[in-house]
Order: C-alpha cells, then sequence, then structure tokens
C-alpha cells in the first residue's frame, strides 16, 4: 500500500510539473503525424498543446537532394600543399578532402588505387554545382563523395589546404 502511495504521488508530481510548463513551442516541424495529442493525454487542460491551425497544416518539407546542397563554399581550405603528419583518432575511418580545382583532380587520380583500397569517404569542401560534383565523382568511379562544408574540421585538426586523406593514424597529402 506504502509502494502505491509512493508511486501515485510521483505520477501525480510529475504530471502536474508537465502541467506547468505551458504550451510548446515548435522548433521544426518535418511533418509526419503530430505529438500534441500525447501530451493533451497528459496535461490537467485538453488542447493546451496543441499547435495553432497555421502550424499543423504547414506543407511538408521540400525533398533533400545533393543538388539542394550546393554550392558547397569553404572558405577556410583552399588548394595547397599540406605537411603530412600523425593523428590518433582511433575508430576514424579514412576520408578524403578535395574541391573543384585542378590539384585536386590530378591528387584524385593519383592516389585513386589507395583511396579505393582504402574505402575512403571523400568530403568536396569547395563545389559550385551538380555538374561539377559528378565530374568529380567520374574521376574516383564507387567511392562516396559528398559535398561537405569543412569549417568545423578544418578549425578542430588545423587545416588551412587540401587535397588531403585523414585516417585514424594521421594526416596526409
Amino acid at each position: 500500500m506504502k509502494k502505491t502511495l509512493v508511486v501515485l504521488s510521483f505520477t501525480l508530481t510529475t504530471l502536474t510539473s508537465v502541467a506547468s510548463y505551458g504550451a510548446l513551442t515548435v522548433v521544426g516541424d518535418l511533418g509526419g503525424a503530430s505529438t500534441a495529442p500525447f501530451f493533451d493525454a497528459i496535461n490537467a487542460l485538453p488542447g493546451e498543446f496543441t499547435p495553432p491551425e497555421s502550424l499543423s497544416s504547414s506543407a511538408p518539407p521540400a525533398e533533400v537532394t545533393v543538388a539542394s546542397a550546393l554550392p558547397v563554399i569553404t572558405p577556410e581550405l583552399t588548394p595547397g600543399p599540406v605537411a603530412a603528419r600523425p593523428l590518433n583518432l582511433p575508430g576514424m575511418p579514412p576520408v578524403f578532402i578535395v574541391g573543384d580545382d585542378d590539384l585536386s583532380r590530378q591528387w584524385l587520380l593519383r592516389r585513386a588505387a589507395e583511396l579505393t583500397r582504402l574505402g575512403a569517404t571523400g568530403f568536396v569542401v569547395n563545389v559550385a554545382d551538380l555538374g561539377r560534383l559528378q565530374s568529380l565523382k567520374a574521376l574516383l568511379p564507387g567511392a562516396e563523395m559528398a559535398p561537405v562544408r569543412g569549417s568545423d574540421l578544418a578549425r578542430r585538426l588545423q587545416l588551412a589546404h587540401y587535397p588531403l586523406l585523414i585516417t585514424d593514424k594521421g594526416l596526409a597529402q
């Protein structure tokens, strides 16, 4: 009996706390079914968490495609020489960084066999459009290459130039 009272007391306290927070703020709506009825079911005031009609009837988001991610510009990274250095990144899969420039294209052709053997994934950090991205992919068929803004990676690894290969043991051009 005492255990039941403790559980009931905890449940009522939790429900009271949830009810006291007020209406939810919608930060993003990616479609799908609303969860508002679940919150209304545990709330003392029905409809408090149900979004206004203007939010609940919004159109679904546009389809996300590779083309919609372009152009990609990473001002922190430019084509140029990269000094090899050791890294300690256990579990890091091989990643190569290139851009849409002659140095990167030559590097991809020169390192193609190694990149394929490693199963490295490519981050294309500077590319204007889908046609240019596809022409880079054609240089290394079968490899995954995605347009990615490389600012965070450049800052974390103190990078200024590409093309380069990053593995769990280090980075090298």
